[in-house]
């Protein structure tokens, strides 16, 4: 069910109020942002998912259906434009920037980049399929329900793709002595 708050957005933005579509990218840019970027790798390719999502957003929202969740909506355009992005991309390098606290050591902040780093690695051997259910679970925190409506899977296909995924995960790092 959508919000009332994106409810009235979207009703400013079919009336034309430009401003009103200003706040709802403000809103989920950075939400969307970091799907695509967990999905596609790429700082740049990320930037241009969301910045497609936003624009293909805008040119649909006469077809949102106000019954639904906006936010479910949007993402499934993100999960689309990354996914699409991925297949035309060529280069699959996978680069990850970190921040770390002032109370850790440099030792530590090198082990913590090079775990991230061979997830965001393993991430990316995965099929598309999978990699969507593990970002949208475990770097978006998403419910099964929510990710199996942005899917628009059954949630049992859900749990078990996220089943698959986290083994292949597992047996991915475990090869490359990872974990």
């Amino acid at each position: 069910m959508i919000s009332a708050e994106d409810l009235v957005l979207i009703r400013k933005c079919l009336g034309g109020d430009r401003r009103a579509f200003e706040q709802v990218v403000d809103r989920y840019q950075k939400p969307i942002y970091n799907a695509a970027y967990r999905i596609v790798g790429r700082r740049e390719d990320a930037e241009d998912v969301t910045q497609q999502v936003f624009i293909n957003a805008f040119r649909n929202l006469r077809s949102f259906n106000e019954k639904r969740n906006f936010f479910s909506w949007l993402y499934r355009i993100a999960i689309n434009e990354s996914l699409n992005k991925l297949k035309s991309t060529a280069s699959r390098e996978i680069f990850h920037e970190t921040e770390h606290g002032h109370d850790e050591t440099p030792d530590d902040v090198y082990h913590k980049k090079e775990l991230q780093q061979a997830v965001q690695n393993a991430l990316g051997q995965l099929t598309s399929e999978h990699r969507a259910v593990v970002v949208l679970r475990h770097f978006q925190d998403l419910s099964y329900d929510e990710i199996a409506e942005i899917l628009e899977l059954p949630a049992k296909t859900v749990k078990s793709r996220l089943y698959e995924a986290r083994q292949q995960l597992k047996d991915i790092l475990i090869l490359h002595r990872q974990i």
